[in-house]
């Protein structure tokens, strides 16, 4: 690794807080980049009922504990309107509309691949760097980059990262990608990180750990109608609104006196009904086709009608084979997949290569 050559690279490493980041930076720095750390306050709970779940703050001085453990600078970026405006009203529209939205997808779109590299770039860096886990490939004998899954499979973030383009790759390091977490942790400790035993967070990217029905109900009224058993018509129980319930949901229903449990297999919309069904393998609950739309490509030269594809409907879900439609944009599984759910994300895959993805839509 030529250290003299790194150092001429001015690298802004997002960071969260977080082991994962941390290590990021300090890895950089190790490697001879000129690094510079930057935390994103995007968050900080005022109106939505939340403040107490959003420990930003302490996030901010983990952060500028690290930079000063790692001697290099630390600035603050506060993109709190845009995450509003981009992340957080996307995901109370797709709920509204019945849907089921992915905010991690659309944050690492809108803010960390998008303002926040726009940002760096225009205060001088090079490129940008975060703590997912993911890699970067480029082949000698193509100009394209390729968005590799990270070597831990069990934290393989390339589902979330399916959004990112050529132009944004060109421009992001994935430092930890090519490492096992456990190794992150020993790392974080080796550099003597004070957040070397700090817990991983859960939750909303950048809202962080919340109770979602109380974070729903806080911003959307309720509106009762009937829960129908799809199998029988039976009416069975009365919800609080269509858009408090995803695909696939089993508790909360409060819906009893089966010697099964019911699932949730549909929503209609329209007449405010939640279609549940007994068992948690009811047929009703699987799907072979998923219908998507707006599919995005990270290489746009690639053909995916010529591919063997494999395509992930959640993340940590292991990729299945299947056959992808592009005239009537459907993707048809070589096995049923159980809780597709409308308004998330089927991502597609050859082998270790994130391709891109799409939204996935009702039958």
């Amino acid at each position: 690794m030529n250290k003299k050559r790194n150092s001429q690279t001015k690298v802004f490493v997002a960071m969260s807080g977080g082991v994962d980041s941390s290590v990021a930076a300090a890895l950089l720095v190790t490697q001879g980049y000129d690094v510079t750390g930057v935390f994103m306050k995007n968050w900080s709970g005022d109106n939505f009922g939340i403040q107490a779940d959003c420990p930003w703050e302490k996030d901010q001085k983990d952060v500028e504990d690290v930079c000063a453990k790692l001697a290099i600078p630390f600035r603050s970026f506060n993109f709190e309107k845009e995450y509003r405006d981009r992340v957080v009203s996307y995901f109370f529209s797709e709920i509204k509309a019945g849907r089921t939205p992915n905010p991690d997808v659309m944050c690492n779109k809108e803010i960390k691949f998008g303002i926040f590299l726009e940002k760096a770039v225009s205060l001088g860096a090079d490129v940008i760097a975060t703590g997912h886990y993911a890699q970067v490939a480029k082949s000698e004998a193509s100009t394209n980059y390729s968005l590799l899954k990270g070597i831990d499979s069990n934290k393989d973030q390339s589902y979330f990262l399916h959004q990112i383009t050529q132009e944004q790759l060109s421009r992001t390091l994935f430092p930890v990608g090519g490492i096992l977490k456990p190794e992150v942790r020993k790392l974080a400790e080796h550099y003597g990180l004070s957040v070397a035993k700090k817990p991983d967070s859960q939750g909303i990217c950048f809202i962080g750990e919340i109770n979602v029905a109380q974070f729903l109900r806080a911003n959307i009224s309720e509106h009762k109608g009937n829960i129908v058993d799809a199998d029988t018509n039976a009416l069975i129980g009365i919800h609080d609104g269509v858009e408090f319930y995803t695909i696939g949901q089993r508790e909360g229903l409060h819906v009893g006196g089966s010697d099964e449990p019911y699932f949730v297999v549909g929503k209609d919309k329209s007449h405010n009904l939640l279609l549940v069904a007994k068992g948690k393998t009811n047929q009703r609950l699987f799907r072979r086709v998923v219908n998507f739309s707006d599919l995005h490509l990270i290489d746009a030269s690639i053909d995916l009608s010529k591919m063997n594809l494999q395509a992930s409907i959640r993340y940590r879900q292991k990729p299945e084979n299947g056959i992808i439609d592009l005239v009537h944009n459907t993707f048809t599984y070589s096995v049923p997949q159980r809780a597709v759910a409308e308004g998330q994300s089927i991502v597609f895959y050859d082998d270790e290569t994130c391709l891109g993805g799409a939204v996935i839509e009702g039958n």
